[in-house]
């Protein structure tokens, strides 16, 4: 029985070795980074919420090229703001509903968001669908400064309530 006991330790020992080296390092910077994007990405709808196309456009890098739910085609920096603007010049007013963070990764100076965010485009009298979507942001730390250099949305499908 002893010797069944002393087994039994070493092989809980031994996986416990094999499950910890298996672990990912973790750079000690990496959660604030996190902090850093997850931030970067709140700031981002609070800058359409407020139609801050400056502030806006500065989240992106000069060398973006995504794919937005709302485009026909892939589209650059230039035209990042195209999706805003369609809809302010008809008089509609943005809000920004529930941010749900569903991953996210940093690889040295590259890191990948993914959340779903749920938005209303709002007439004058308040009125507006809330829509949920799905992003995906490719962002780059270049000089010091996390930019998007890529990304794509999509609806988030209808859930059947039964």
């Amino acid at each position: 029985m002893k010797h069944r006991i002393i087994a039994l330790a070493i092989g809980f020992l031994g996986l416990a070795e094999v499950t910890l080296a298996a672990q990912p390092a973790h750079p000690v910077n990496q959660s604030k980074d996190e902090e850093t994007l997850w931030m970067m990405e709140r700031a981002y709808w609070r800058y359409v919420e407020k139609n801050n196309l400056k502030a806006y456009a500065n989240l992106w890098h000069e060398n973006f090229l995504g794919w937005p739910s709302v485009s026909a085609a892939p589209v650059h920096k230039d035209h990042i703001t195209a999706w805003i603007t369609s809809q302010t010049s008809k008089g509609l007013r943005f809000k920004a509903g529930e941010f749900k963070p569903a991953a996210l990764q940093v690889t040295g100076d590259v890191a990948s968001c993914c959340y779903w965010i749920t938005l209303s485009w709002l007439d004058k009298e308040g009125n507006g669908a809330p829509s949920t979507i799905r992003i995906t942001h490719a962002w780059l730390r270049s000089g010091g400064q996390w930019r998007i250099i890529s990304g794509m949305s999509m609806p988030e499908p209808k859930r059947e309530t039964k």
